[in-house]
């Protein structure tokens, strides 16, 4: 199916001129991030990260949990957290159990090293709130009057659907994006919201009004919308992947969403296949606590998938899903634990080229697409004589091809580079399992 975009269309190209960069923390601690690991993981974004042009370092969800925990560790004892912690107003704020300073330290952190926070939301507002039936901050409403108790998401119990026709919905939205403004985030990742694209507009008309300039990225992307694409450009990223893990099945699913997805980002609005799940992973889900078990798969609902692992992709994986990413203008969202984060991994995520490409290039063209090879080319945006070449073995099995035989229309007086093996020759490629080759090229100017 060809999407079509309307021709008139919001965007902010100022927030996201280029795809986002940054780090989640949903990979490496599920809905479980406790403010120990957000520190050492913020240095070492500074330290590994920044120096990149990475600079979004993102709290995913679960930051307002109660949990109850096992005795003398932070691992949770219960999968969704009974309890949660709101305010008078109804709105989510950080947990004594893993914030216990609240989200203070980390901004003042975040400021000094130059790092911009975000901050997952759920789409709706709390059933506590509801229970409570607490004010609408500046409105005579109450709680139960805006909730759609019928709307509730089938992965997250925490919240209602609201009724955004209801005169307290937007008042409600506004003093929920002006809390996370005033804590010091500049991002939310807005989840279960996809689906749903006024309450899209309400979130966003409040992100608006706030003084503070807020990012906004779309989550899931189980369930994209066609004719909502309008309410979709008033984020700046948008998900169209399920959750994406370290398995072929997620990189298959890359290849499919770009397909179908190819030539729709733009500065202010960019096309988003989720987390890259390099590195360790569920660092708060350990093997021995029931692995294989019921407990373990009613875990995995929420808090990821499987159990504390290293990335379980090859190399040559690994190299094909970055490769896939860069040239498809993907957002840049690394999800592995940062401080243990292994040297292969950190080279592909930092290498320069892989970063200009994902950076400074046009949508890039299926230029062969035969015998499961697909060579995808993109052209620099800012000097149209480079340009890069992903030659992708969409194969279980190694092959070799040989580029001579490939019409790629390219000027014979063009000069490659193999970007993850150098010393490989460039006309015959021995090309690993599900690996590929990333080719960036100059041609020669007379």
């Amino acid at each position: 199916m060809d999407l079509q975009f309307p021709t008139t269309r919001f965007l902010r190209a100022d927030l996201a001129p280029t795809p986002p960069m940054g780090w989640n923390s949903f990979d490496s601690y599920g809905v479980y991030l406790h403010e120990k690991a957000a520190l050492e993981n913020l240095e070492a974004f500074a330290e590994k990260l920044l120096p990149r042009g990475y600079d979004i370092f993102v709290i995913d969800n679960g930051w307002f949990g109660e949990y109850r925990l096992k005795s003398g560790t932070l691992l949770p004892e219960e999968t969704h957290a009974e309890e949660i912690r709101i305010n008078e107003y109804g709105i989510v704020q950080p947990s004594k159990t893993y914030f216990p300073n609240g989200f203070g330290p980390l901004a003042k952190r975040a400021r000094e090293l130059g790092i911009r926070l975000g901050l997952h939301l759920m789409r709706g507002i709390p059933r506590k709130a509801v229970e409570l039936n607490t004010p609408i901050q500046g409105t005579p409403y109450r709680a139960s009057e805006i909730a759609n108790q019928e709307d509730t998401c089938v992965w997250c119990h925490y919240n209602y659907g609201i009724d955004v026709s209801h005169p307290g919905a937007q008042p409600f939205y506004n003093s929920l994006a002006q809390q996370v403004a005033d804590w010091g985030f500049e991002f939310i990742k807005a989840d279960d919201i996809v689906p749903y694209p006024q309450e899209i507009e309400a979130l966003a008309k409040a992100i608006d009004d706030c003084e503070r300039p807020l990012t906004l990225s779309l989550s899931p992307g189980g369930k994209v919308l066609p004719e909502a694409l309008t309410s979709y450009h008033r984020g700046q990223m948008l998900r169209v992947t399920k959750d994406i893990w370290d398995n072929q099945r997620g990189i298959d699913q890359c290849f499919d969403a770009w397909r179908k997805w190819n030539g729709k980002s733009e500065p202010g609005f960019w096309i988003d296949m989720d987390m890259i799940p390099f590195g360790q992973l569920q660092l708060m889900t350990p093997p021995e606590d029931g692995i294989g078990t019921e407990e373990s798969a009613q875990k995995a609902a929420l808090a990821g998938e499987g159990e504390n692992r290293w990335c379980q992709l090859s190399d040559a994986q690994k190299e094909t899903f970055i490769t896939l990413r860069s040239m498809s203008r993907s957002p840049l969202m690394i999800g592995g634990d940062l401080p243990t984060l292994d040297q292969h991994s950190l080279e592909l995520i930092t290498h320069p080229e892989m970063i200009d490409c994902n950076q400074n290039s046009k949508a890039a063209d299926l230029v062969y697409d035969e015998e499961d090879w697909e060579i995808w080319r993109t052209v620099s945006s800012v000097d149209e004589t480079r340009g890069w070449l992903g030659i992708f073995n969409r194969r279980n099995q190694a092959r070799e091809i040989n580029a001579d035989t490939i019409q790629l229309d390219l000027p014979k007086r063009t000069d490659f580079e193999n970007i993850w093996s150098p010393d490989q020759e460039t006309l015959s490629l021995k090309t690993a399992a599900n690996g590929c080759h990333f080719l960036s090229y100059q041609i020669a100017v007379s």
